[in-house]
């Protein structure tokens, strides 16, 4: 179909946007709802949770995915997937359960063990999603994927209504939507594609899966390490408060970035066939990272510009102010993430799963010893500095073992876009007017400067329609 990477991108698109937006619903009610140190608990929770179940996945997800995409017996790789899942979760939330008798008046543990019974369901159907994703059917993904949000979002806006909002009635939501997309996943799956499994345990298939997943097995456990250990480290060693704080400042920081999670799922599939030469010159590399860090700086750019005056009016004047600086520093780290995943998503479809777990080993090096250096000094802008820091040395790294010609320079790319992001709302920002007009003002002169500096150019209409096929 002339236009499947558009329609998949829309699909893909779509789902994010609904995804985030009652997401971020979800986020808005419970810091408004609930008080800092009780909203400080469940981000907590949340954090330790997201970091074991994704060290739990082993890195298959991303490997089932590739396995698809290259064309392997689809049954058969859902078929481990789903015994690997089944297998990790269940063994873990028995230990989970045997923690209870030790931990049954901890608060905290209460949280975990009654929140994790939501995320173990959601665990379940990851197998079913992620082959969604290698056959490239964005449009039953994204049906899949938004169930528990949207549940979430309706259910804490009755509760905020009514004022029942408690943290029983959160748990029974979460666990509650969390169930109900297992459900629906597996029902859509079935209904929808041809694919059916067998329950049978194929053990010498799935310590072929195992061996195969362990470089990316190091990865996983080190991307769950960086993912959460700002939040756990701010949440075990200073206060519930500033957890609060500054959960909220990354999880705007986190939608912000939807863009580059729109994009990502389609450039897997599509650089695997490109590397492999079944598809050749169809990605034209150089303009797609350009695009890519275009958007990155340009999401810097509004989301300072917008921060303050609209996060005060929002969450009156709870989170707003308090996070200006640490959320300028978390913005600094978009277009390094949009070319690390650029980069890795290469490296990834070439097989380099070794260097990979390299770059992550770095990145955890870096971020772990700076955070137990710059949060005691700085707090949460100590947390964000060493994120930063972070970021820039996998950047680093991956740009020193890079070997694709048409990514030379790109760091340069990234340096030149950011810059003219940061230069056009400092610009913008010593004219006194509404908040809302210097946004419009710094786009058009971020857009001018982006001409000046060569990374806009009049082709690039042209360029996006042969990379959608248009």
């Amino acid at each position: 179909m002339k236009i499947r990477s558009l329609q998949n991108l829309s699909a893909n698109t779509i789902q994010l946007v609904i995804n985030q937006f009652f997401s971020a619903v979800v986020f808005y009610i419970l810091s408004v709802g609930l008080d800092k140190p009780a909203f400080g608990q469940i981000n907590l929770a949340l954090a330790v949770l997201l970091s074991v179940f994704n060290i739990l996945s082993f890195g298959i997800d991303q490997l089932v995915v590739k396995k698809v995409a290259q064309g392997d017996d689809v049954p058969h790789v859902i078929r481990l997937y789903i015994g690997h899942a089944l297998l990790t979760g269940l063994v873990f939330y028995g230990l989970l359960l045997l923690g209870y008798i030790v931990f049954k008046t901890s608060a905290a543990y209460n949280l975990i063990l009654w929140i994790g019974a939501g995320k173990l369901f959601i665990f379940f159907s990851m197998p079913f999603k992620q082959v969604c994703s290698g056959l490239e059917k964005f449009r039953l993904l994204a049906r899949m994927s938004v169930v528990s949000n949207c549940i979430r979002a309706f259910a804490l806006l009755a509760l905020m209504l009514f004022h029942s909002l408690t943290i029983y009635s959160i748990i029974i939501t979460f666990v509650s939507g969390d169930a109900l997309e297992l459900i629906y996943t597996l029902y859509l799956f079935y209904r929808n594609t041809n694919y059916r499994t067998k329950a049978i345990f194929d053990r010498a298939g799935y310590q072929t899966l195992l061996k195969e997943s362990m470089p990316q097995l190091g990865v996983v456990l080190i991307t769950s390490a960086l993912a959460r250990f700002d939040w756990l480290f701010i949440g075990f060693m200073v206060s519930d408060v500033k957890l609060a704080e500054y959960s909220f400042a990354y999880k705007v920081f986190e939608i912000s970035t939807f863009p580059m999670l729109a994009i990502a799922p389609l450039l897997i599939p599509r650089f695997t066939r490109y590397f492999n030469s079944a598809d050749p010159g169809s990605v034209n590399l150089k303009f797609l990272i350009r695009a890519e860090l275009i958007i990155a700086a340009f999401t810097v750019l509004v989301l300072n510009l917008s921060w303050e005056p609209v996060v005060n009016a929002l969450t009156h004047g709870k989170y707003g102010s308090v996070n200006v600086v640490t959320v300028f520093i978390l913005s600094l780290c978009i277009p390094a993430l949009y070319l690390n995943n650029f980069l890795w998503t290469t490296f990834f479809a070439k097989g380099r799963l070794k260097l990979i777990l390299h770059s992550f080993i770095i990145m955890l090096a870096v971020n772990v010893g700076t955070n137990v250096i710059l949060i005691p000094l700085y707090g949460n802008a100590g947390a964000a500095l060493a994120y930063l820091a972070a970021c820039f040395a996998q950047t680093i790294f991956f740009l020193i073992k890079n070997e694709v010609s048409e990514l030379k320079g790109v760091f340069v790319t990234m340096l030149v876009c950011t810059t003219c992001a940061v230069a056009s709302g400092f610009f913008i920002r010593l004219i006194p007017v509404n908040y809302i007009l210097q946004i419009v003002l710094a786009i058009l002169v971020y857009i001018m400067l982006l001409f000046l500096g060569m990374q806009l150019k009049r082709n690039d209409r042209f360029e996006l329609k042969s990379f959608f096929h248009i």
